[in-house]
């Protein structure tokens, strides 16, 4: 009997998605618990795994919007699957065939032929076992067969000719769901806030020199690098006490200020960026926050960062520095009022004491709803994320000088 693969709810409020991508082809035989397609929602992507040992079956194919709990392919139990060829071979025939074709024998009992790649078998006259003997006794789907062939096409010869016109093709597909939500949210953005950006450098010496003495210590204890996104991360949670307007959010007519901080951390994935969030970043160590962020790394790397994940946040980071950015003004992550833009640090000479001196620096940017920040907030509230990461220790001081704290003033 054949079982089906049905979408599940990828998240509260979500009734569609679409078929991103199928990582099996229809025919293929399938491993239980191995993925066989990509889904998009509008919020992330997430894979199907197959049910049981079997053939697959698709009946939606990729780029289709459909509704949740729909059948988009079904698996045909092992049991119903072809037997591999030559599987019934009689061993005392065996023994009496000669060397050579012993061995030809053998590799077709070891091997499995997809039953697509069975079709195409027959529709281009091609010899079973010359095609087992090419692949050396592994299994041969339909594109292990479309390889073979191109494999014995003549290679084109080399012939000096009038040069042709270029190539005036297009290639033409529909979006993912998850990047026409997000066209969607940016145009919001634009037309439904007040959005300003106000810009900084910082000299990143202090971090980097702390990076420098203490990561190796710091990856033997929790198994994980000493990173940039934990300075800032922490800055931000320390500096949003003062500030704690650029914490908020517009809901309707009123002003919600939360008194925790969750951080929305960019994250760059196969089919576009994606924010998920750390909780009560203002309780977590650097240790937990690194940790944290390395697992949302990993997950986006494989889209498996779910919608939970990326719910909610009251503030977010944005790194272009990774991509090489040398500066830009990040846009507004809806209902936050606020984002902080990280860039490339470069060497560049600045004035220290009266002196030409070479430092690490980095320019940071801050956009802003403009309704509800303030630009003297807004600016305040950069400087003092500089005072913190030029001065790393006044982060553990809430922004205080600490021989002032030592000396009770």
């Amino acid at each position: 009997m054949a079982i089906e693969i049905k979408v599940p709810s990828p998240g509260e409020s979500i009734t569609q998605v679409q078929i991103a991508k199928w990582l099996s082809t229809d025919g293929d035989e399938v491993a239980k618990d191995q993925e066989v397609v990509e889904i998009d929602s509008d919020k992330a992507s997430f894979p199907l795994t197959a049910p049981v040992d079997g053939i697959l079956k698709i009946m939606i194919q990729e780029g289709e919007t459909i509704q949740v709990g729909t059948v988009i392919a079904i698996v045909e139990p092992s049991a119903l699957m072809p037997k591999p060829v030559g599987s019934k071979t009689d061993e005392r025939e065996e023994k009496s065939m000669q060397p050579d074709i012993l061995k030809q024998q053998d590799k077709l009992k070891k091997s499995y032929i997809s039953p697509l790649a069975e079709k195409m078998l027959d529709e281009k006259k091609l010899s079973k076992e010359e095609v087992v003997s090419y692949f050396n006794g592994k299994r041969v789907t339909k594109k292990d067969l479309e390889k073979f062939i191109s494999s014995r096409k003549e290679p084109a010869v080399s012939t000096i000719s009038t040069p042709k016109a270029g190539s005036r093709e297009v290639e033409r597909k529909k979006l993912s769901t998850l990047r026409l939500k997000l066209a969607e949210r940016l145009v919001t953005v634009r037309n439904e806030t007040a959005m300003l950006t106000t810009f900084n450098e910082i000299n990143m010496h202090a971090v980097l020199d702390i990076k420098t003495k203490y990561n190796e210590r710091f990856r033997e204890k929790f198994g994980t690098s000493l990173g940039l996104m934990s300075f800032f991360t922490k800055a931000v949670a320390v500096a949003i006490k003062s500030y704690p307007g650029i914490n908020s959010m517009i809901d309707g007519t009123d002003l919600v200020i939360p008194y925790y901080v969750d951080i929305g951390i960019a994250v760059s994935a196969p089919k576009g960026l994606v924010v998920p969030v750390l909780r009560n970043v203002e309780m977590m160590s650097f240790a937990e926050i690194e940790i944290r962020i390395k697992e949302f790394a990993a997950k986006a790397r494989e889209n498996r960062i779910s919608v939970d994940e990326m719910q909610g946040g009251t503030f977010t980071i944005t790194n272009g520095g990774v991509f090489g950015s040398l500066m830009s003004t990040p846009i507004l992550n809806p209902p936050q009022s606020a984002i902080l833009g990280m860039h490339k640090i470069i060497d560049r000479p600045i004035a220290v004491n009266g002196k030409v001196e070479i430092h690490p620096m980095m320019y940071v940017a801050l956009s802003y709803d403009h309704r509800v920040i303030d630009g003297s907030e807004s600016v305040s509230f950069l400087v003092k994320i500089k005072d913190f990461l030029e001065d790393p220790v006044k982060i553990l001081t809430d922004g205080e000088e600490p021989v002032s704290l030592l000396l009770d003033l």
